[in-house]
């Protein structure tokens, strides 16, 4: 069994952790990268409109909504790759299911997009 780290220490090898996660998803996964570069675009667009805090904080929020979607969604394709390619109708349910989040997510954000610049 791991050794449980604590304060500090825990928070450092966390933070290793994620940044290994995210250098990975970086690398293999196209969608990731995809929606990196729309983040880098919207996020200087939502902070040159003239709209209110709370009305950019949502649109920024919108956008790394569907990153985070998207990183859990890749996180589940992996884990149903890892336990094998065979052909089984819960792997697809699983993985069908993560898509279908990736996209309500990405729905649930352009509707906020929409409705703050319209």
């Amino acid at each position: 069994m791991k050794p449980q780290r604590q304060g500090m220490s825990r928070l450092i090898h966390a933070s290793i952790y994620s940044w290994q996660g995210l250098k990975l998803a970086w690398h293999h996964e196209a969608a990731i990268r995809q929606e990196c570069m729309a983040l880098l675009v919207l996020i200087p667009v939502a902070c040159l409109l003239h709209v209110t805090a709370l009305e950019r904080a949502l649109l920024i929020v919108s956008v790394f909504a569907v990153l985070v979607v998207e990183l859990l969604n890749s996180a589940i394709e992996a884990v149903v790759d890892r336990i094998g390619h065979e052909m089984h109708p819960l792997s697809g349910q699983a993985k069908d299911m993560g898509s279908a989040a990736v996209l309500v997510t990405l729905m649930a954000a352009v509707g906020v997009w929409l409705c703050i610049l319209l």
